[in-house]
């Protein structure tokens, strides 16, 4: 199973697992069609926000790997 890192884009991830949306807006992260979004990471978009990477990581991997 590919794994979601916080080194991938964000529109990456959204492509490839649709459900993570739930997640970045769950983060306040709704702005997944915003320029921002073309071209950063997981990683830089939550630092930005105040998050913790690693957390929103791990939710969004767990959120995967219930959907299977």
């Amino acid at each position: 199973m590919t794994k979601v890192t916080k080194e991938m884009g964000i529109l990456e991830i959204v492509q490839q697992f649709p459900e993570s949306a739930e997640i970045f807006r769950k983060y306040g992260l709704g702005c997944l069609g915003c320029a921002a979004a073309r071209f950063e990471n997981l990683e830089a978009g939550a630092k930005v926000h105040g998050f913790n990477p690693d957390d929103m990581v791990a939710e969004i991997n767990a959120l995967i790997e219930k959907g299977e």
